[in-house]
């Protein structure tokens, strides 16, 4: 019995030896995630909600309602006599009524400097401005400018939330977009979409200035003058125009860029009036028939097709059928794009233009003149 109970203890102690010396197999490493192919960076998600957003920048969208005096239609001179007044039906009243319009702001100080579209209080004898904590207030008109369609309104309030105006020059096709403004009066509402284009002309508005950022977030009626954002809530738009054959959204919305917005806005700030340089000719589009008589390998550019007599532009020696193909060293795309260019360079500016004349590229350097509106008849 002592023997065996020494025999067992040698045994169980080499099996324990034996599991102890045996070799431990390797653990698997996971996976290595994989790797974005080449040139190809890698984006983090969307976020689920734009919520915290919206909260945030919510309060510095704002509703105004412009008071307008209508006239009552010239009464017919029958109406003199009582016989045929009564047999058309009474005396018709010819006292002018009042007609309320409603729009969108954008708060973009916090003294309470508000943007808004110059087409919301046009011709208004009184601007009330809503907040979205539904505090009203009576707003002063400190300029307005119809070529860009835009307007600056200022309330008696402080410490208000203010947008912050991003780089509308930074927007890109595809980024999101969110549309915050009173469509048809039914209070604030946030739309999303996308950026579907950049520099779009419409020619709707009051002027050739137009270089809208085209979106298919929702706008309507009301949302005129109201914010659109990017998904850090800085306002990259002034939400203006629609394209439609309803009269509702079709996805086809249209907003002045904050840049054009700030250099718009700084100078009615300033001055009560925007003033803009002028080259003094005619353009039209390079074809694509154009560009190899021209010498082009594409088209770009656009064509000279009258010199304005007396105009900076002939002083400098501009000629009909010279192609401008660069502004201050920016690529001219179309006519629009010359327009703006041009447009926002302050009178008295000497700009450099890089022109094509016989198939030869030169430069040429203009003093440019100042823009004046085209008054309008009546």
């Amino acid at each position: 019995m002592k023997h065996f109970t020494i025999l067992t203890c040698v045994l169980f102690a080499l099996i324990a030896c034996e599991r102890k010396e045996a070799p431990t197999q390797p653990a698997v490493p996971p996976p290595a995630p994989a790797k974005a192919p080449d040139g190809e960076s890698r984006r983090s998600a969307p976020p689920a909600s734009y919520a915290d957003t919206v909260e945030r920048v919510g309060p510095g969208v704002v509703t105004i309602r412009a008071a307008r005096r209508t006239r009552a239609p010239r009464q017919h001179p029958f109406f003199n006599d009582p016989a045929l007044r009564d047999f058309f039906g009474g005396a018709q009243s010819r006292r002018p009524s009042v007609q309320m319009g409603l729009g969108s702001g954008v708060i973009v100080q916090s003294n309470g400097t508000i943007l808004t579209n110059h087409h919301v209080i046009d011709g208004a004898e009184a601007i009330q401005v809503e907040l979205k904590n539904n505090r009203l207030y009576e707003a002063k008109l400190i300029g307005s400018d119809p070529p860009s369609d835009l307007a600056v309104l200022k309330i008696d309030a402080k410490d208000l939330a203010a947008l912050t105006l991003g780089d509308s020059d930074r927007v890109r096709v595809g980024d999101i977009a969110l549309a915050i403004g009173n469509p048809l009066g039914i209070g604030q509402t946030v739309t999303a979409g996308i950026i579907s284009a950049k520099g779009r002309a419409t020619g709707l508005s009051d002027g050739s200035f137009e270089d809208f950022l085209q979106t298919d977030a929702p706008i309507n009626q009301g949302n005129s003058g109201g914010a659109l954002i990017n998904t850090d809530g800085e306002l990259v738009g002034i939400n203006s125009q629609i394209l439609s054959t309803s009269g509702g959204s079709i996805g086809i919305g249209f907003a002045i860029p904050s840049n054009m917005a700030r250099t718009v806005m700084d100078q009615l700030l300033s001055t009560g009036k925007v003033r803009r340089g002028q080259l003094g000719v005619a353009i039209q589009p390079v074809t694509a028939d154009q560009a190899t008589d021209l010498g082009l390998k594409e088209p770009r550019g656009v064509v000279v097709v009258s010199v304005g007599p007396n105009s900076p532009a002939a002083r400098a020696g501009l000629r009909p059928n010279d192609v401008i193909v660069d502004f201050q060293g920016q690529p001219v795309t179309d006519g629009n794009s010359l327009r703006n260019h041009v447009a926002s360079t302050p009178p008295g500016t000497a700009v450099k233009l890089a022109i094509l004349r016989n198939r030869q590229e030169q430069e040429i350097e203009v003093t440019l003149g100042e823009y004046e509106p085209a008054k309008r008849a009546g």
